[in-house]
């Protein structure tokens, strides 16, 4: 076994290296990944480890950083690791769900080679299978700005990870198990902030300003974030630096990620950091310390109370707008890309759905409800193994049909511009996540989309991000350019949905089949299902 101290020296050692030789530089992460007991609110759990950290460690990149991460897998089930919000640029290989790559076995390893293309940002990565993510195997990935190219802010003081989320106590078997005999779960019994119910403890000196990268890797609840008696500032979003709007507290949806400025402008004493649950029927509330390091005052007072509206939530997420002047990964601005003057090409529609199917609970989009396949698509694609799915088994809009079970796969041609709009008829919040891309977020309201809810859309500087809220009785709608091949998973974030079938794959096709436009297989890529026996050599 590499012993981390030299696992690190030798990934710096790489990393410079690359860097004196003018190549994307390299770095390298070996992770075990176990059971273990946790007590994350206060009762023996059984969780995921990676590394013996729950959450998991931390990926500290920069743009175009290649990342080599060999996972053991230590478990007595299948595992994969996805990682949200980076875009695999012409690499769905890696992307680390079943649609894409077959699952590490138990007692075996397998290396995910990454590249941190022209993005930059606050993400993270989960487990992707069998309900692990209730279990832990989450962490946090940074990719920072190349050190040549401008950042709309000074640097800060420091850097902070801030993982939200809802949690259970009940064990992620049980929880799977109750979803595979078709029934909802009940409410989760609390709220985590890195990995801790109650105790997460943030230090700053007053009069420096930190940074603090939010990220919702909870399961279904949208999440309000705010720190007593201090602004944020918002800078960055998935990826986007923003216009610099100061809020008093911040909705982050259910996978997604943010990063805001906050000012240490207080007297020096102890502040609750609050995380409470928006638009549920039950209020969870979680705190955390904000720890001035001169502090002789510990936490006082009432805990700092959130808002109550989707009013609230609509207004300040219309509010969130790309600092088009800004340089984003590139040196060029972030408004140099000018989306709204581009003709759509395609319009697809997706409503979600509850019902029943064959007498157990399932979710749907356009009325088909994701069954998985024996062959991960991408595969299936790849060798050509024809009877795994079929391109066109979700139709483009809604149909007001039954629902029922298919391997959805919609097909969509590369360099395409198209819109989507996300129509939410249900009485609650949805939050949409599209594996492979940003897109921009052009409009959202409530009641029903019609061709003349273009007449309000942003089409200068919406935020361009890879998750995005839908509202109840409400519509959203995205733009997106598809210049990047592969099969990508759409999926709600609302994990239990997702899992009972609220997801589909958008296979991004080239007819040239070059590598311009997609790398090759992995040649260390695990083959199963009917893709087993195969080769990837050429």
């Amino acid at each position: 076994m590499v012993h981390k101290s030299a696992l690190f020296c030798l990934s710096v050692f790489v990393y410079v290296i690359a860097t004196v030789n003018g190549e994307n530089p390299y770095r390298f992460f070996d992770w075990k990944v176990t059971y273990g007991d946790i007590y994350p609110l206060g009762v023996k759990q059984q969780g995921i480890l990676i590394n013996g950290q729950f959450p998991g460690p931390e990926i500290y990149s920069v743009t175009n950083d290649n990342i080599i991460i060999n996972v053991h897998n230590h478990l007595s089930e299948p595992f994969l690791i996805s990682w949200n919000g980076v875009q695999q640029r012409r690499n769905s290989y890696q992307d680390g769900v079943y649609g894409t790559t077959c699952p590490i076995p138990p007692g075996k390893n397998f290396t995910y080679t990454l590249q941190m293309k022209d993005q930059i940002g606050s993400f993270y990565y989960f487990p992707s299978l069998a309900f692990h993510k209730a279990a832990g195997g989450f962490g946090a990935i940074k990719i920072l700005s190349r050190p040549l190219i401008p950042v709309p802010f000074p640097a800060p003081a420091g850097d902070f990870t801030v993982l939200i989320g809802d949690w259970y106590k009940i064990n992620h078997h049980k929880l799977k198990a109750i979803l595979d005999n078709g029934h909802r779960l009940p409410f989760p019994d609390g709220i985590l902030i890195n990995g801790r119910g109650s105790g997460a403890s943030f230090t700053v000196d007053q009069g420096k300003t930190y940074r603090f990268r939010i990220s919702n890797v909870g399961l279904q609840n949208s999440l309000n974030f705010r720190i007593q008696g201090h602004k944020l500032k918002l800078v960055e979003v998935e990826g986007t630096h923003t216009i610099q709007t100061t809020y008093s507290s911040l909705d982050v949806h259910v996978g997604q990620s943010y990063s805001v400025l906050v000012t240490m402008d207080q007297p020096a004493r102890d502040f609750y950091i609050a995380v409470s649950t928006r638009f549920s029927s039950k209020l969870l509330t979680s705190t955390a310390t904000l720890h001035y390091s001169k502090s002789a005052t510990k936490l006082s007072g009432p805990i700092p109370g959130g808002p109550t509206t989707i009013d609230w939530s609509l207004n300040q997420a219309r509010s969130i707008r790309t600092n088009l002047t800004a340089s984003g990964p590139r040196p060029n601005p972030q408004g140099s890309y000018h989306y709204g003057m581009i003709n759509i090409s395609r319009t697809i529609r997706l409503a979600s759905s509850h019902g029943q199917v064959d007498g157990k609970q399932r979710y749907a989009v356009n009325s088909v409800s994701f069954k998985p396949a024996d062959t991960p698509l991408k595969l299936a694609d790849y060798f050509k193994i024809g009877g795994v799915f079929r391109v066109g088994s979700i139709p483009d809009s809604p149909t007001g049909g039954k629902m029922y079970l298919d391997t959805s796969v919609m097909g969509a041609d590369f360099r395409a511009f198209i819109e989507i709009v996300f129509e939410n008829r249900e009485n609650i919040v949805q939050s949409w996540h599209l594996n492979g891309y940003n897109f921009w977020v052009v409009g959202m309201d409530g009641g029903s989309w019609k061709p003349a809810s273009r007449n309000q859309y942003n089409l200068r500087d919406a935020v361009s991000r890879s998750t995005t809220q839908v509202y109840p009785k409400s519509w959203t709608a995205i733009y997106i350019a598809l210049d990047n091949v592969g099969m990508w998973n759409v999926r709600t974030e609302y994990w239990a949905r997702q899992y009972l079938g609220q997801q589909f794959y958008l296979r991004v096709y080239s007819p040239v089949e070059s590598i311009r436009d997609e790398f090759p297989i992995p040649k260390n890529a695990l083959l199963c299902g009917r893709a087993s026996g195969r080769t990837t050599r050429p």
